[in-house]
């Protein structure tokens, strides 16, 4: 009896079990790009999908990540993202692809995490410094120098960041494992937001003065 009421005891822990630590379901078919209208879509596995006899191989296809991007702004970089609503048929797929150029000198992509994604960055031109921050308590910096043809990975959610510290363009390619990885770059977030988070609660958290709180919200407010 006492085996078999560990074994009851078992079951219902694992039914209790918090649905976060179970997979995502497997794909019911081979893809599912995404449609807009409805009305010609089918319900397949939870999603909206294009009738599959209406599928092309554009609906797999981008073009044009090799053309340079500009980066004369306030970092010095530029990402361009190409994730579902670039390709359709990334849709249920699981990944995402960007390109980042960087300025000489100090261009940057600056603090930002993933929310829902790890990042693998593949360096294709040009001299990086880069690096991602662990959480509280410890705040440990992880970094290191990239040159051409190095990798780096960056851990889902945590706080990372990349600068040029060659004096010529740098060029990466980073790769995501989400269809939608999303992005939140701190500054912004923090300084940026909408409405404004109230500066004196900001100078208690960065230790700083309620007046320099309110420069650089107004700063950040009038980039955005």
């Amino acid at each position: 009896m006492k085996t078999v009421h560990v074994l009851v005891v078992f079951v219902l822990l694992a039914l209790a079990s918090p649905p976060a630590f179970a997979p995502d379901p497997a794909p019911l078919q081979d893809f599912c790009v995404a449609i807009k209208n409805t009305v010609d879509g089918v319900f397949v596995n939870g999603k909206f999908c294009k009738d599959p006899s209406h599928v092309t191989a554009n609906d797999f296809f981008f073009q044009g990540l090799n053309i340079p991007r500009p980066t004369n702004n306030q970092v010095g970089s530029t990402v361009t993202l190409i994730d579902v609503e670039q390709i359709l048929g990334l849709n249920t797929l699981g990944v995402a692809l960007a390109r980042l150029d960087y300025a000489p000198n100090g261009g940057e992509n600056p603090p930002h995490t993933h929310p829902r994604a790890t990042e693998l960055l593949l360096v294709l031109k040009g001299t990086l410094f880069v690096g991602f921050v662990t959480s509280n308590p410890n705040n440990t910096l992880f970094s290191k120098v990239l040159n051409s043809g190095d990798l780096f990975v960056f851990p889902e959610g945590l706080i990372h960041f990349q600068v040029n510290i060659g004096k010529t363009n740098a060029v990466a390619i980073a790769s995501f494992g989400s269809q939608n990885p999303g992005v939140i770059t701190v500054a912004n977030a923090v300084f940026g937001s909408n409405p404004p988070i109230n500066p004196f609660a900001l100078a208690k958290a960065f230790q700083l003065n309620p007046n320099v709180v309110k420069n650089l919200q107004a700063k950040f407010r009038n980039n955005s």
